[in-house]
């Protein structure tokens, strides 16, 4: 497999996974929940509606 070939899957593989944090956003905010992520190395929780501000 060339490098290009496995750039070119690490791209989709990248935009893929981006796509999927996305609908994840969107779905809990929907539901007015909250998501678990690392903030300066800290786990927090978040509101979805908080995190596109």
């Amino acid at each position: 497999m060339s490098q290009s070939e496995i750039d070119k899957i690490f791209d989709k593989v990248t935009e893929g996974v981006k796509l999927s944090i996305q609908r994840l956003i969107e779905k809990t905010k929907k539901e007015d929940g909250e998501l678990v992520i690392s903030r300066n190395g800290k786990v927090v929780r978040v509101k979805a509606r908080e995190l596109n501000k």
